[in-house]
């Protein structure tokens, strides 16, 4: 079976990394805690999918991203740089496993901008954090997967709204983004495999 990103939903929870499938941080406010199963529910019921899980050809997964509508995340109200936009599509978290690093939050954050437009969203939406310049692009990606590097968005053109701190609120507005005629998902994978896949090595001639 070839490499596939599919809507992260109650029926593919079970295959999503451990530590995503109970985790209600961003669906919590101040001290108290919100129960998944019941949010889940709601957003089914009103949004569909919530957030996307990159499996790889062997079905084994290599990451999941979550996202939906600001006002699911009542914890935004909470961080530095907060709230969300009311009219955005809000990037919570990703969860990256086996060592893949930036090709597949490239993948998965490629798929969010994607479903956000096919929505009819003005904009997606994600909290950032700016880096000192040497710090190691690396250990960026690998320590903070809820946070992203301020870098890391601006090369997808998100701009920032606030900052507090060295967090940010950072924007990426869609309106002006071409339609995707081919299916999204697919060509996301196109695209960035395409993109880190070595070139062949040329052949020698034959003697």
């Amino acid at each position: 079976m070839p490499s596939r990103v599919a809507g992260l939903t109650r029926g593919t929870l079970a295959t999503a990394p451990s530590v995503c499938r109970d985790c209600v941080w961003w669906q919590s406010r101040g001290n108290r805690t919100a129960s998944k199963e019941r949010w889940i529910e709601r957003v089914e019921e009103e949004h569909s999918e919530w957030g996307t899980i990159y499996y790889d050809d062997d079905g084994s997964v290599l990451g999941s991203m979550q996202y939906g509508a600001a006002g699911l995340f009542p914890r935004a109200d909470d961080l530095p740089a907060g709230p969300a936009s009311d009219d955005a599509v809000l990037v919570t978290c990703a969860y990256l496993t086996r060592g893949h690093h930036d090709w597949v939050l490239k993948s998965l954050l490629l798929a969010a901008i994607g479903e956000a437009r096919d929505q009819g969203a003005r904009a997606l939406e994600a909290f950032a954090y700016r880096y000192p310049e040497r710090e190691a692009a690396g250990s960026r990606l690998v320590v903070h997967r809820t946070i992203f590097p301020r870098d890391f968005l601006e090369e997808f053109g998100f701009t920032t709204v606030r900052a507090q701190g060295r967090v940010e609120l950072c924007r990426l507005e869609l309106a002006g983004l071409a339609p995707v005629e081919e299916g999204r998902r697919a060509r996301v994978l196109r695209v960035v495999q395409e993109a880190f896949t070595p070139a062949a090595s040329p052949v020698p001639p034959a003697p």
